[in-house]
């Protein structure tokens, strides 16, 4: 029995110890391997933080620099000397609720601060260093990796889905729309339709994903037809073009708002479905949420804007002497589109609505030719700029490369 007791003693004696010395560590510093030099030092924003300690806290609301710097326990005439010294890197307008900073301090009692760091984004920091004689701030910009890689698969309802079953960044999605915008209409996609890509994905601390950094090749087929994109500069610009070096960008763009579905076709019999009869339709109908942006197909001059009747808010763009378009339904004008003013391709020009005659938010888009309604879905527009005569043999390269590479299955490309 006493040496029972004796054991239980030692016992305890040993656990109390175990526990007091694990009071006493430090907590560790989470930092990513990219943060570890090569002598094994500990960086975290580009400083070493080997014998320093790391604090991280979440801005709230009503939180602006002044605020922050308060509570970190600086005197009213060092707060002003702070707040004067960050202004070209630290923006008070730009901070939100929910962004991150940190203290970086010493792990001595006093934990004295070295240096405050404001996350911007998950790259870009703004550091204000108190180690020297005066307050020196600078931005810090986290190193990005890009990984090129490759996907292929058949759509069988929207390129959207297709990107989301891979577990791919929606937005390639949209970069893919935007290049072949002009050439193919993803509201159409029909069974059998499939895409090849090849395209770089950025990276900071070696494993988060940012975004899909670049498009480096498409093989999209579209009811039987492959379409390619090949990117290559010219005059300084990113263009994409197809295999024979004529480029992607035509005058229109085949659809005027992203991603939604088309209810109703240009026909010269259909049946209203409020006034109950059949009557012409020469437009297409795109159903869409409320207040999706709908842009403009080309570049033109806005000839009509305003309430027209059974059409409501429309607005009426006038591309050359030959086409004019027009867009129906909407919920309201975008604050740049005026009457007689100028409006480029792409530009938002309104939102989807259900005004005047509607039974629910859609967009009614109709294209006249010579001020005669026909099939917005053929229209046929002359190409931009082909590659120059001197630059075929550098797109030559580049067009082999594609090809070599979008053969790939499952294939993985690093670039640092």
């Amino acid at each position: 029995m006493i040496q029972n007791k004796i054991i239980e003693v030692i016992l305890c004696m040993l656990i109390c110890f175990s526990c007091k010395e694990a009071k006493q560590q430090a907590p560790e510093v989470e930092v990513d391997t990219e943060w570890v030099g090569h002598q094994g030092e500990l960086f975290a924003y580009g400083i070493c933080v080997d014998s320093l300690e790391v604090n991280h806290y979440t801005i709230k609301s009503g939180d602006s620099p002044a605020a922050i710097f308060a509570k970190l326990g600086f005197s009213a005439r060092m707060n002003d000397s702070l707040c004067r010294a960050s202004s070209e890197v630290l923006d008070p307008k730009r901070l939100r609720t929910g962004m991150t900073y940190a203290t970086i301090t010493t792990q001595d009692s006093l934990a004295t601060i070295q240096y405050i760091v404001f996350a911007k984004s998950k790259t870009n920091f703004s550091i204000i260093d108190l180690t020297g004689d005066s307050i020196h701030a600078y931005e810090y910009n986290k190193a990005v990796r890009l990984e090129r890689r490759y996907l292929e698969g058949g759509i069988t309802t929207t390129l959207w889905s297709l990107m989301r079953a891979k577990g791919v960044n929606t937005t390639l999605a949209l970069q893919i729309a935007d290049i072949f915008a002009w050439q193919v209409d993803f509201f159409d996609i029909k069974e059998g339709d499939s895409i090849r890509a090849l395209y770089e994905v950025a990276f900071v601390d070696d494993t988060t994903e940012l975004y899909i950094a670049s498009v480096e090749g498409l093989l999209f087929t579209h009811q039987g037809k492959d379409f390619i994109a090949i990117p290559f500069v010219q005059d300084s610009i990113r263009e994409f073009f197809d295999e024979e070096g004529n480029s992607l960008r035509k005058e229109f763009l085949k659809a005027p708002l992203d991603f939604s579905r088309i209810t109703s076709r240009f026909s010269s019999a259909r049946f209203h479905p409020i006034l109950k009869i059949t009557r012409a339709h020469y437009g297409i109908d795109y159903s869409a949420p409320v207040g999706t942006p709908v842009r403009a197909i080309g570049d033109g001059i806005v000839v009509s804007k305003g309430w027209a009747g059974d059409g409501g808010n429309t607005i009426q763009i006038k591309h050359n002497s030959v086409y004019t378009t027009s867009y129906m339904h909407l919920q309201g004008l975008a604050k740049e589109v005026q009457l007689g003013g100028f409006v480029k391709q792409g530009m938002v020009i309104g939102y989807v609505g259900a005004t005047g005659l509607a039974t629910g938010a859609h967009l009614d888009f109709r294209v006249y030719k010579n001020g005669q309604p026909i099939n917005p879905m053929l229209i046929e527009s002359p190409p931009s700029e082909p590659v120059k005569p001197e630059l075929m043999d550098s797109f030559n390269q580049v067009k082999q490369a594609v090809f070599k590479d979008i053969q790939h299955r499952d294939t993985a490309y690093h670039r640092e």
